[in-house]
């Protein structure tokens, strides 16, 4: 062969290598650009023409509703975002009206829930009353509590209770106006205007809260304002009364939920109003906390221990109404047609961590727009808190252990593990060489004999370089460890390893901490006072791993300690200080300067000082983080399949690069398999058409892809008459109803809910529907055919049919049959 020939195969050979080798460790793409877009309608077009790959937001319903406006797109459907209302319950020199439970309450007859899943969400939502939206795991077990409330929009009635209980402190309503001492009673209602349902949220709920005759203030902004006016002031100031939320969907889809009421409700996690900062006014409930804490811990013996105190916790939630909660969200997002191997997580949706590193195109590229480029801070303490910052990073960082998209169950990442435990009411032995971290002696120190712990995991841990080049190892892990430990403990006197969010919440962690065992250089045993029903919970709640390098937690920590800066929010307002952000080029620049600090006096932190002498290994950690800052321009740095190559406020876009490093476990197209998925669904269902109270009867029900069928029958006064779950054998399920059963339904209208559900896919298929009973069997009642369905529809009154019974002399009935179906998106 021609030499000439033979060099162009070699170089041809060599050039193909190198391409694949820089995109084939973990993604398919080898750079991401994200680019803010805060109009929907533009970022649509964008994304049609092909200038955008997709949309990192909801679009409008209206907007892709027929065939030719979805033509060049894919549109795929998310449900776990919400909106809710924040009162704030502050006691204050000036009245408060919403620090009266009462009034609070009335807020839920006074907002017309179905309002705003029908004309302002276009139908693409579910009302809702807590933080359990119908898609949620936990739903079901609370279904019938939530139900026992009864909410309907009633401006009548929150009239009637408010005026009862604003009389009680002297109030007077002259001329339609609430008065107090001879003032108009001032209420201030915070909207955000950056989101048009809210901002419709915000002025419906005024306008409804005038007509009761209060006096309103609207204070509209977006959410950097309200991390000033809402989260960041002083409760008692009453800069605020109330503020129209949103939730976007969690980061991943979870299981078996032990923050969700605990975040959304109690004052232990530093969410509601005062958010534990010690100089402000703090809405208190030890009730609540206590319930929460005891979910979030594994305070339990039992499955049905869990759901009790879910039940129990969250009818005093509803009855506190600090956080009211409205319509829960299905979000349409879309993407170009040429892109592929989207993950459309059921907790974070199509922004799910996988889609970044999944997603295919016809290039090596992908654009994504995004509805804000930068909210809240960059830090992995108390920062990286809002949908937008985490819909980036959750691609940097690789975690120890994840949530799988479509059952929410705990799998291993960058780790594996076996689990021992001695269940609820027992305990395991500790060895007396396992460690501890002292936060007074500042060492860590052997916990010595006659130690016990509920639950030992060990783990065998996975680890490959730092985005900066450096090997991660056990002192990363160890660090991470003294940090919860040390920050999350109960605070001294003049103690600087204090935040007012993170400390309080961290605490309820560091309470099931018993010991450490680190075994060789990546196998380490967790011993926890922490048990769970699911062994794989277990494993998630000991595991140990770090997000970033240690040496920046320690220049951060330090930057914290000598009062630079604030890991949290509301520290950063109370003392008006930076909300550390290692994405803002200041802050990069800061904690360069302590790592060089650290360089030049060959510092080692006291968490690391036992566990290694080597004064070079520490110098090389300082010198690399040192060295990134000064070429990145920022000291994001993690161990994931993508780095932060840059951020341009100017250009408002942030871009990520793939990770190539042959040190990085995972191969692209390693996480294909989510690309699979098979839904339940309710194909059909039959049942007589008329009941006869006290006379046994039978539902069938077929289904497709379920594994288990749950049910529940309810009479017209929201009774309970029979409810169950069946396992799916064979098809159809038939359900069975005995004389005793059905003697316990109205005469009249009665409910029916079937959720279909599967044991890989925890997305249930929801039916629906509304049926007769009657003391005496008639014949020759209209059939009522079941509708083939295919679409979510928000529980919406169809015109059935109109059904005349002649009784024996007594009269003529008339019953208007309404039936809603929820279907499988």
């Amino acid at each position: 062969m021609h030499k000439a020939v033979i060099f162009l195969i070699v170089v041809i050979f060599l050039a193909s290598t190198v391409t694949a080798s820089f995109a084939a460790k973990g993604t398919n793409v080898n750079e991401v650009k994200f680019i803010q877009y805060l109009d929907e309608n533009t970022a649509l077009e964008e994304v049609k023409n092909g200038n955008l790959d997709l949309y990192y937001f909801r679009i409008p319903s209206d907007r892709i509703e027929s065939l030719e406006s979805r033509k060049g797109l894919h549109v795929f459907e998310s449900t776990g975002g919400s909106y809710s209302i924040l009162v704030n319950p502050a006691e204050s020199e000036k009245f408060n009206p919403f620090s009266i439970r009462e009034v609070r309450f009335a807020l839920n007859y006074l907002i017309d829930r179905k309002l705003i899943v029908n004309e302002l969400m276009g139908g693409y939502g579910t009302p809702m009353i807590s933080n359990y939206g119908p898609y949620d795991p936990d739903y079901l077990s609370i279904v019938h509590e939530l139900e026992s409330f009864h909410f309907r929009y009633n401006p009548a009635l929150a009239d009637e209770i408010i005026s009862e209980s604003l009389q009680k402190y002297k109030a007077e309503r002259k001329d339609g106006v609430w008065l107090i001492n001879g003032k108009p009673i001032e209420i201030t209602v915070f909207i955000r205007s950056d989101d048009p349902v809210r901002k419709s949220i915000g002025e419906i709920l005024s306008s409804e809260l005038q007509k009761i005759g209060f006096t309103v203030k609207k204070d509209f902004g977006d959410l950097n304002k309200a991390f000033v006016v809402v989260y960041g002031s002083n409760p008692s100031e009453l800069k605020w009364n109330l503020y129209t939320e949103g939730w976007g969907g969690r980061s991943a889809f979870v299981r078996y939920d032990p923050v969700g009421l605990g975040q959304m409700y109690s004052p232990w996690f530093s969410s509601m109003p005062g958010f534990n900062d010690p100089t402000y006014w703090n809405y208190k409930n030890d009730y609540l906390d206590s319930l929460t804490q005891k979910i979030y811990t594994g305070n339990f013996n039992s499955v049905e221990e869990r759901t009790n105190l879910i039940q129990l916790a969250t009818r005093e939630a509803i009855n506190e109404s600090v956080r009211i909660f409205l319509a829960s969200k299905i979000d349409q997002y879309v993407t170009n047609e040429k892109v592929s191997g989207v993950i459309n997580d059921f907790g974070a949706g199509v922004p799910s961590r996988f889609t970044p590193i999944n997603a295919r195109t016809d290039s090596d590229s992908l654009t994504v727009g995004v509805k804000q480029i930068y909210q809240g801070a960059w830090n992995p303490v108390m920062g990286l808190s809002d949908s937008y910052s985490t819909q980036i990073w959750n691609a940097l960082f690789d975690p120890a252990v994840f949530k799988h998209p479509y059952n929410g169950e705990t799998f291993p990442v960058r780790s594996s593990w076996i689990v021992k435990t001695a269940g609820p009411n027992e305990k395991l032995a500790v060895p007396n060489d396992a460690i501890i971290w002292d936060p007074l002696l500042q060492k860590w120190k052997k916990v010595g004999d006659n130690i016990q712990a509920t639950s030992k995991v060990t783990f065998d841990l996975i680890f490959s370089n730092w985005h900066h080049g450096k090997l991660m190892d056990m002192n990363d892990v160890l660090y991470s460890l003294y940090f919860t430990l040390e920050w999350g403990s109960e605070p001294l006197e003049n103690d600087k390893t204090f935040d007012t969010e993170y400390t309080p919440r961290t605490a309820q962690t560091v309470k099931t901490i018993v010991a450490v065992k680190p075994i060789d250089e990546n196998t380490v045993e967790v011993y926890v006072d922490y048990w769970h029903f699911d062994e794989s919970e277990i494993a998630d709640w000991a595991s140990l791993w770090n997000s970033m390098p240690w040496e920046i937690f320690a220049a951060m920590e330090q930057a914290v300690i000598d009062g630079k800066v604030s890991f949290s929010r509301s520290g950063a307002v109370s003392k008006n200080i930076n909300w550390l952000s290692l994405l803002v080029p200041n802050d990069a620049k800061l904690i360069q300067k302590y790592l060089g600090e650290f360089e030049k006096s060959n510092f080692i932190p006291k968490s690391l000082e036992q566990f290694e002498s080597d004064s070079k290994y520490f110098v090389d950690r300082y010198k690399a983080s040192i060295q990134w800052i000064n070429e990145k321009n920022h000291a994001v740095i993690s161990n994931g399949p993508f780095v932060l190559k840059s951020y341009s406020p100017e250009s408002r876009t942030i871009t990520i690069i793939a990770f190539a490093d042959k040190s990085y476990p995972f191969e692209a197209g390693y996480w294909e398999e989510f690309e699979k998925i098979t839904f339940p669904k309710i194909t059909n269902v039959k049942m007589s058409e008329v009941i006869s109270k006290g006379q046994p009867t039978k539902i069938s029900i077929t289904t497709e892809a379920a594994s288990k069928i749950q049910y529940f029958l309810t009479n017209s006064d929201g009774k309970l008459v029979s409810n169950g779950v069946r396992e799916v054998k064979e098809n159809p399920t038939v359900l069975e109803l005995d004389d005793e059963a059905t003697k316990q339904f109205s005469a009249g209208a009665n409910d029916l809910k079937i959720f279909a559900m599967s044991d890989t896919v925890l997305r249930p298929d929801i039916y629906a529907t509304s049926f007769l009973a009657v003391d005496d069997q008639i014949d020759g009642l209209p059939q009522v055919k079941i509708a083939q369905h295919d679409k979510v529809v928000e529980e919406a009154n169809y015109t059935i049919i109109a059904i005349a019974i002649i009784i024996a002399v007594i009269g003529i009935v008339t019953y208007l049959r309404k039936r809603a179906k929820i279907a499988q998106i």
